[in-house]
């Protein structure tokens, strides 16, 4: 119920309310390919934990599961009713690519990409950030998480 009466207050008159958000999201692969999963946790802007979970990718590499954990968190973010977020990856080659600083050459990756950048338009802003893996723990304790699980 919250949700959508914040869809609503944003769609009536959209300077009205401000939802930050920051997505910590991460991908990993045993194996390059092998099996993969992502791991995703949103907090709000004080910090608390709103969101967190993982998800099997199958046999995919690690490049892929970062660009996977990425559009999740987005799109989860989304149906929190963010309007600006914060996404903190310790993928640098996904960080890099999604501020233009890298061009995205390998085929699977540039679909991915497009994918990953239009959920980002949904935002009034985006920034990326990136980190080394201690600065993202959370995510990366789902993502073993769920290939313990797989294994």
């Amino acid at each position: 119920m919250v949700v959508e009466l914040l869809r609503y207050l944003t769609q009536v008159n959209p300077f009205i309310l401000i939802m930050k958000l920051t997505i910590y999201s991460d991908g990993g692969a045993r194996g390059n390919p092998g099996p993969a999963a992502a791991g995703i946790i949103i907090k709000d802007e004080n910090g608390k934990v709103i969101s967190s979970y993982g998800e099997y990718l199958g046999e995919r590499t690690n490049n892929y599961a970062e660009y996977s954990a990425l559009i999740s968190g987005l799109k989860k973010a989304k149906e929190l009713g963010a309007t600006e977020v914060e996404c903190v990856l310790d993928s640098e080659l996904v960080t890099k690519q999604m501020c233009l600083e890298y061009k995205v050459r390998e085929k699977t990756l540039q679909k991915l990409f497009v994918e990953a950048y239009n959920a980002a338009q949904q935002f009034k802003k985006v920034v990326y950030r990136h980190t080394l893996r201690h600065g993202n723990k959370e995510a990366d304790a789902e993502v073993n998480k769920i290939l313990d699980k797989r294994m």
